[in-house]
């Protein structure tokens, strides 16, 4: 029973990692935590492992899709590296009703916004979901012929990297949610590839994180984060065939209303023991 709970909560995560660039990591934690009975320190853990391993198969995918922007996806992942680094070591010194708590919290925040984004996306103008895809601009640091640099943008690049590094090493999350909205604004993408750049993205910073937390004596139960890897990794092969060919609306929008559920879960589950 633990396993097949493991295969079905893992090809959710792969096929919103893989149709909708991220969301589905944000999971993981709840699922390890509280279908496959792992500490959340352990679940955290886990979830890199099943996060990373996922997102280099849907990258991969994208990238042959032609979807993945290699090079931009690269350099947005290295600059997150440092956040991922300080917030792996920061997981190390809070206790694990704080962990699920924050967890907690995190989730409501994205389901809230993942809600208000739909929202929008129905009521806005016909004229702007028509309107011309945004190209791809300058780059924002060049060194030749002469060294140039749009300042302002580099610093948003470098506050918003930082960001999704934290919350990847501190919560085991991707932070699909936070970086493909930072492709789109700081980096200028069109959405035809932020999803699939986005993973490149999370495929960095988690294994990052996976090594900042080694050596930390938190291992977690590593046959249910094998089951649950291997099937999100499938999964998200076909969610970003999903991407290339259909309209993933319906699918957000599940996705949506599964985890306001589980963010309400997870929030009852972690109050007692936070007062």
């Amino acid at each position: 029973m633990t396993l097949l709970l493991a295969v079905v909560a893992g090809a959710l995560i792969g096929l919103s990692l893989g149709a909708l660039g991220g969301g589905g990591s944000i999971l993981a934690v709840p699922v390890l935590v509280y279908a496959l009975e792992q500490s959340p320190a352990q679940a955290t853990t886990g979830s890199l492992v099943v996060v990373g391993v996922t997102s280099l198969v849907g990258a991969v995918a994208a990238y042959r899709a032609g979807n993945v922007l290699l090079a931009r996806g690269v350099a947005f992942g290295l600059v997150a590296t440092g956040g991922a680094i300080a917030g792996a070591r920061a997981s190390a010194a809070v206790p694990e009703a704080v962990l699920l708590g924050a967890f907690a919290v995190l989730m409501l925040a994205v389901g809230t916004l993942l809600a208000v984004r739909q929202w929008r996306g129905r009521h806005a103008d016909p004229a702007d979901r028509t309107a011309r895809r945004p190209v791809l601009d300058d780059p924002i640091i060049t060194f030749s012929p002469t060294f140039a640099c749009q300042c302002p943008r580099a610093l948003k690049v470098l506050v918003t990297a930082t960001a999704v590094g934290l919350l990847t090493g501190f919560l085991g999350v991707g932070g699909g949610f936070l970086v493909v909205p930072a492709l789109l604004v700081a980096l200028s993408l069109p959405m035809e590839y932020a999803a699939g750049t986005s993973l490149v993205v999370i495929t960095l910073t988690s294994g990052v994180a996976l090594l900042a937390r080694a050596g930390s004596g938190v291992a977690p139960d590593w046959w249910p984060v094998v089951a649950l890897t291997a099937a999100a990794a499938v999964a998200a092969v076909v969610g970003a065939r999903i991407a290339d060919r259909a309209d993933t609306r319906r699918l957000s929008a599940a996705f949506t209303g599964l985890v306001l559920a589980v963010a309400a879960y997870t929030a009852v589950q972690a109050l007692p023991a936070l007062v």
